[in-house]
């Protein structure tokens, strides 16, 4: 065997080698991609598309996703629109498995913030919750709970903690 020869060989045994090590690596790599996605990123990869979302309580909701953060996402369901905190969602279908990282100002949206921006703008809403349903103005937010001014006759506010969250709707 020629020098050549013997050089032509080595170099093929290790574009082979390379070639095994690539395609082994591959399953590793696309697992290790996925188990840094959150349900959030999928979600936010629905964007203007339908989307069902089963909370904790069982019930559902559905709707094009218009946002998704890291806390929470907002649904449109026809003229309704749907703020859920995504602690309260316990599975959403159809998910994409790709999604996009969340942006700066996506990441720093809390819930906080949207319901903030709901009480300034003294929008009536209806709020789900585990202690039940209730329809109102949210008037105050504090760092775990809103506080919601009631529709009712005798006006009452009505403190609700961020954990019971379900949904905050549209009314």
């Amino acid at each position: 065997m020629s020098w050549d020869a013997v050089f032509a060989d080595l170099q093929e045994q290790f574009r082979a080698a390379a070639r095994r090590e690539v395609d082994e690596e591959i399953p590793h790599l696309a697992e290790a991609e996925l188990a840094g996605i959150g349900v959030a990123d999928r979600i936010r990869a629905r964007g203007g598309q339908h989307l069902t979302v089963q909370l904790r309580d069982g019930s559902r909701r559905t709707g094009m996703v218009q946002e998704a953060t890291p806390s929470w996402l907002r649904l449109a369901d026809g003229p309704r629109r749907l703020l859920i905190p995504l602690a309260a969602v316990g599975a959403a279908w159809p998910l994409h498995t790709a999604a996009p990282e969340a942006g700066p100002i996506e990441k720093k949206m809390s819930l906080g913030h949207v319901l903030r921006a709901l009480a300034q703008q003294r929008l009536p809403v209806l709020v789900r919750a585990e202690c039940g349903e209730h329809r109102g103005v949210v008037a105050r937010v504090g760092a775990d709970h809103l506080d919601l001014l009631e529709d009712r006759g005798d006006p009452q506010v009505l403190t609700i903690l961020w954990q019971g969250l379900l949904s905050i709707e549209s009314a």
